[in-house]
């Protein structure tokens, strides 16, 4: 029998741990070499494990939902076995991270063998209960911590079977089906389900209320004629696509214009260390992504030294792999500005909230035609509303709003952004 473990990949500094997501094998199945195994979620990536080699996967000793550490042992798998063979059965469960029942072949004695979630077997740990008294109403049947404190409660029955499901009015690849709980009774018509957060939304959670805490929050507002923008954009789309093979996007135009102010007002491209303020002499703009996960922001390296093509292409590349959950830890730190374009999804109007360390963000919304007053009289342009928040410790209103303004002359009058005027 030749064994190859299989083992947490190398974590970043800053990532002490991560959890454990879904096992796509059970023990005993074959996996082929770089066959992906489980996915392991960090407060800032998901990272995919593959299979070091060709076999058969023996055995997992971590659950899904478990939590581990770099270099961690989470699976074994035999080179030499067969699939569809005996395989040796998993781990022993321990209260920290139980092993799936899933994972390995079933018991001989028939015995049931529900897998409880950490939290859930802690608390069954502690009270000298088993997973097996308990109908899980998890995912696959797992027993959470609410079916733990459920089965708990005075007058509980050991068992009961398991409660339907209660639409979520969404897609199921986007959101699983909500489980009820089992005192669905005596909540009538109006079920709830706790979720505990994952670690990238905690870790956003987190990065809100520091920024909302730490920085002196204050935001100016102004509004920009989009129309020469989009005839610029509707003459050389044709070309452009054909050069380069993307379409061009707002977007560019969005940072090509931020990256001009920046230059103007050095210190909106600023943040602040302790009680120094650090001038960057680089342009890395972060652009705000939605992922099925939840919000990342990707960074554009040197963008003032990207063309319109450049930005278009990275753009594109990183919503493709926000979507995939394949950013990469390295794709989405430091950043010395953001963009955040809500008009994707019809904002009118908002207030970013600033990304730490960066001292200021800025908001992009829908493009609306509108009645507007030019040379004494009311036309109708396409008009989009810009929001700059900025740390009014470092950012003085005057260094904002001017800023905000070279930011609306530019996308005004594109030219400005050839002569860098």
């Amino acid at each position: 029998m030749a064994i190859v473990e299989v083992k947490v990949p190398q974590l970043s500094e800053s990532v002490a741990e991560a959890t454990m997501l879904n096992w796509k094998k059970k023990a005993g199945e074959a996996v082929a070499i770089d066959e992906i195994l489980i996915e392991i979620e960090t407060d800032k990536v998901v990272l995919e494990v593959p299979a070091p080699a060709a076999g058969v996967l023996s055995e997992i000793i971590e659950a899904d939902g478990a939590t581990v550490i770099a270099e961690q042992l989470i699976a074994r798998i035999d080179t030499e076995a067969v699939a569809g063979a005996s395989a040796p059965a998993a781990a022993a469960p321990t209260a920290a991270a139980p092993a799936p029942a899933a994972a390995a072949p079933a018991a001989t004695s028939g015995a049931k063998s529900n897998v409880a979630m950490p939290a859930a077997a802690k608390l069954l740990a502690e009270n000298k209960m088993s997973a097996a008294d308990i109908s899980g109403t998890g995912r696959d049947g797992r027993v959470t911590k609410g079916d733990v404190l459920g089965a708990m409660a005075p007058g509980a029955p050991k068992a009961a079977a398991a409660p339907s499901s209660i639409p979520t009015g969404v897609p199921t690849k986007s959101l699983p089906q909500v489980a009820a709980p089992s005192s669905l009774s005596s909540l009538g018509d109006r079920p709830e389900q706790r979720v505990p957060m994952s670690r990238l939304r905690a870790r956003i959670a987190e990065r809100l209320l520091q920024s909302q805490s730490t920085n002196a929050i204050l935001t100016t507002f102004n509004e920009v004629n989009m129309a020469p923008v989009m005839e610029m954009r509707k003459k050389f789309q044709d070309a452009f696509t054909k050069e380069h093979g993307v379409k061009i996007g707002f977007m560019s135009f969005f940072v090509k214009a931020a990256v001009h102010a920046l230059k103007k007002f050095p210190v909106i491209n600023a943040s602040i260390d302790g009680n120094d303020v650090v001038y960057h002499g680089y342009f890395d703009i972060g652009i705000a992504v939605g992922s099925p996960r939840g919000l990342v922001v990707p960074i554009l390296r040197n963008a003032d030294q990207m063309s319109f093509a450049d930005i278009e292409k990275k753009i594109a590349e990183y919503g493709q792999k926000a979507k995939d959950g394949k950013l990469g830890i390295e794709e989405m730190t430091g950043g010395t500005f953001s963009i955040s374009n809500g008009g994707t999804f019809g904002s009118m109007l908002s207030t970013p909230i600033i990304n730490p360390p960066q001292s200021a963000i800025l908001g992009v919304h829908a493009t609306k035609d509108r009645a507007v007053v030019e040379n004494g009289q009311i036309v109708i342009r396409p008009m989009n509303y810009l929001a700059l928040s900025y740390d009014h410790r470092i950012i003085d209103g005057r260094e904002a709003v001017l800023g905000l303004v070279a930011m609306k002359d530019a996308l005004e009058d594109p030219s400005r952004l050839l002569f860098d005027i």
